[in-house]
Order: C-alpha cells, then structure tokens, then sequence
C-alpha cells in the first residue's frame, strides 16, 4: 500500500494531537513538523510529542527549510491559527508547489465571509498548481455547520435552524481556556471579544455556510459574547479562577433575513460546577 507523505505546520496542542493521530494510521508517513517556537526547532518529532513511531523526523522553522531538507509532502496538515489572511499566507509556499493542505483554521469553514478577494486569489493560484484546500475540524467543520446541514436532509421544508453546544471549560487545553477569559476581569475580556482577540473563531462563518446550503439569503450576521462571572473558586489544570473573575463564556451567532431569525448558534462554555447555562 501506497502511503501518503505528510507533515505538520503548528505543533500546539492540536497539532501534537494531529501527530499523534497521524503516526498511528498505516497509510500516511510523517516527514517532518513546521514550528516557530525556536524550543522545538531541531528535535525529534518523537522527542516533541512523545510518539516513539514519529522516530527521527524533524522540526523545522518554515516550509522551505523542510521541503529543502526532506523532499516535497503530499498534504500539509495545517494548525496554525484562526484567521484565513495569516492562513492562506502560511500555506502559500506548499499550495505554489501543488501540495495540497487540510487545515483547522475556522475562518476556512467559509473564507469568502471576510476575506473574498483573498479566496479569489487562492482560488487560481490552486487551479494552476493543482493544490487544494480543506478548512475542517470538530466545530468549525462539523458539529454546528455540517451535521445540521445533514440532519436537514431529511426534512422536506424547513423554517430555520437552532444549534446549542455545551462544553465543560474546565477540561479544555491552556490555549482555549485563555481565549475564553479564564481568570481576567470580565470587563477587560469584553474588550478582547470586541477587538476580536477572544472567544470562538468561526462563528459567522458556520452561519453563512448554513444559510448558503440552505440556500437562505441573509440580511445580517450578528454575534455578541458574554463572559460567565464565576460564583466560586474555580481551579482548572492552567488557572485558579476566584469569584468575581471570568470562568466561560456564552457566545452566540445569529442569521438574519427579513427581520428574521433564519440561523442561531449558541455555545455555552463553562465549567460544569458553575450551574447549567440558562442564557438565550
């Protein structure tokens, strides 16, 4: 059997899982990891992330490096970030090379959203190396985009679409837990949330790929975000939230067309303890 070769750009905690993932399936071959962080520049994939099958490959500081050192990859998994502009940058030089790239940045879910003329651009640059792209993942890519859209299959009309996902904050990796406010005031992660450096990525762009596969045109997408003020000490494996302190966040999206609620997402992300989340 023919294995596909692939290698790693970002190695936080969702890439070193992403490795983790890959060096077990039979049919994929790791080549080697992309990373910034100069503390993981020139070690093992093995020494990165703890799995003995990665063996010798290597981290490199940019996609050039590696490709000069190893040879060209036939998929690049990507785990880099939110924001489709500093994504579509990062993979430029593999997509130039017609190697293909499967990435977790939300925005990706629908980039067209934010960034048209930019998805116009990587559009021809893709059918002229014959690369593609994939934006895919947990949520964005299937919990409150693609399952919906499969569940309304069975549907012969339908009027609109609601989707709630709760999650318990409190398990989550260092990374998520920040974004969500864990420990700051909450006036100061409203601030964050306004000049978009908090909560989720990705939620108008999971409204806009329902209502496009729909086939709802939308007037308005709205999002707002509320931090959950913890009642009691909070002690996470990263934080030691104290009472009066951010503890989660209810985040929620909503499509609008005619004055309409055509599409509205809410996630709750909370620790458990903190109560069941009541807000709409």
């Amino acid at each position: 059997m023919k294995k596909i070769k692939v290698i790693q750009f970002g190695l936080g905690p969702i890439g070193i899982e992403s490795l983790k993932l890959a060096a077990s399936q039979s049919w994929l071959e790791v080549t080697g990891g992309v990373d910034i962080d100069p503390a993981k520049i020139g070690r093992t994939l093995a020494d990165v992330t703890g799995a003995e099958a990665l063996g010798g490959t290597k981290v490199f500081p940019s996609l050039e490096a590696l490709f000069a050192a190893v040879g060209k990859p036939e998929v690049v998994l990507h785990t880099a970030g939110s924001s489709a502009a500093a994504s579509f940058a990062q993979m430029k030089p593999a997509l130039e090379l017609g190697i293909s790239v499967a990435s977790t940045c939300e925005e990706l879910i629908f980039p067209a959203l934010k960034t048209p003329a930019l998805v116009a651009e990587f559009d021809q640059l893709c059918q002229r190396s014959g690369a593609r792209i994939a934006g895919t993942g947990v949520n964005p890519g299937f919990v409150m985009d693609l399952l919906p859209i499969c569940l309304t299959g069975v549907s012969r009309e339908v009027n609109a679409i609601y989707v709630e996902r709760v999650v318990n904050a409190s398990t989550r990796r260092q990374p998520l837990q920040a974004k969500i406010g864990s420990g700051q005031n909450p006036a100061d992660f409203r601030a964050k949330f306004a000049a978009g450096k908090a909560g989720h990525a990705g939620f108008q762009q999971s409204v806009a790929l329902l209502a496009l596969a729909m086939g709802w045109k939308l007037d308005e997408i709205r999002e707002s975000c509320e931090p959950v003020v913890a009642t009691s000490r909070v002690v996470t494996k990263f934080f030691d939230v104290a009472p009066g302190q951010s503890v989660g966040i209810h985040q929620k999206c909503v499509g609008l067309s005619g004055g309409e609620t055509k599409i509205k997402l809410r996630h709750p992300d909370l620790p458990w303890n903190q109560g069941e989340p009541t807000w709409r």
